[in-house]
């Protein structure tokens, strides 16, 4: 199973449509939970964290492989994703990918973070994210499963 914790709720019709489709075509291959959290504005970056931070935990389970996206997380190539994703499922069925809220991952997280990935060292939006990282995430079982899809 796969649980998303991502902070910031999706408003736009089109990102639920992609979030969606893609969660349709990845239920071929295991469960998907998505676990959105609100994205803080409060007095300042470490107190939004800091609320960030209780709800990411509070949807953690001790067992879980935690995987955090940040910028300067290990960089994988998509074949090199889909080898480690089937790596981590052999030694844990419960993977947990965080995608933190616009002030970044409280250091508590990164700590309790199995494994940090990067997609890029360029910043995207956390709707746009949150689509990319379902993409990848179905390529992966696509290449792992020899299906056509990945060139």
């Amino acid at each position: 199973m796969i649980k998303i914790i991502c902070i910031g709720k999706i408003k736009e019709k089109y990102w639920k449509e992609a979030i969606d489709e893609y969660q349709k075509r990845l239920s071929k291959y295991t469960k998907i939970e998505i676990v959105e959290g609100n994205d803080y504005a409060l007095a300042s970056p470490e107190i939004n964290r800091k609320k960030e931070k209780e709800f990411i935990l509070k949807n953690i389970d001790s067992k879980d492989f935690v995987i955090t996206l940040e910028i300067e997380g290990h960089p994988y190539s998509s074949v090199d994703f889909a080898t480690e994703l089937e790596r981590i499922e052999m030694i844990n069925s419960n993977l947990v990918f965080i995608i933190g809220g616009s002030d970044g991952i409280d250091e508590e997280i990164k700590k309790r973070s199995n494994q940090a990935i990067s997609f890029s060292k360029m910043t995207f939006p956390h709707q746009l994210f949150r689509v990319l990282l379902l993409e990848q995430i179905y390529r992966a079982y696509k290449i792992r499963n020899h299906e056509t899809y990945h060139k």
